[in-house]
């Protein structure tokens, strides 16, 4: 149940297993929506090619937000990609690992992992709209519907938005 304008983008990320299936890894759920949690795993294993994530365990306890307990399955990737600065938190403690993550915050994460945002322009008050206008005038968002990003982001969002990221050259 791809939307056929996703299904390059999931099928790509799949068999990479940088994106991975939910519950028993079998089932994509492409309309299902994703966490800031698992967008934060996916990034992981793009940036560090870990995707049997041996790893992960390493960064578990670095305890860089109070919601982020080092026992839990997302600790390790929350931790590194927030020690990294691919990930932001709501505030300096507070992360939502469990909460839906938006359009815009997912196309933000990834946009930082890409290497944008060093001078901040993915903070303060215009945050969406700097977001937006890189991911569109790279081509990232060319599939995405309008008012997508501003709602809970779907699973084969989060692919699309992640697979032309890392076609666009920086």
């Amino acid at each position: 149940d791809i939307d056929a304008k996703y299904d390059e983008a999931v099928t790509v990320l799949s068999e990479l297993k940088v994106f991975k299936g939910v519950n028993d890894g079998s089932n994509f759920a492409p309309k299902q929506t994703i966490t800031r949690a698992e967008v934060a795993a996916i990034i992981y294993r793009i940036v560090t090619g870990d995707v049997a994530d041996t790893q992960v365990g390493i960064y578990a306890d670095y305890n860089k937000f109070d919601d982020v307990k080092s026992t839990s399955w997302y600790a390790g990737y929350v931790n590194f990609c927030a020690n990294a600065e691919y990930i932001k938190g709501y505030d300096a403690k507070t992360f939502g690992p469990n909460d839906p993550v938006t359009g815009y915050q997912a196309l933000a994460m990834i946009l930082r992992a890409l290497g944008y945002d060093k001078n901040g322009e993915f903070t303060g008050a215009s945050w969406q709209v700097q977001t937006a206008a890189v991911g569109e005038n790279r081509g990232i968002t060319k599939n995405i519907t309008a008012g997508t990003l501003g709602v809970a982001a779907t699973r084969e969002v989060v692919a699309e938005i992640l697979f032309r990221a890392i076609l666009v050259e920086k």
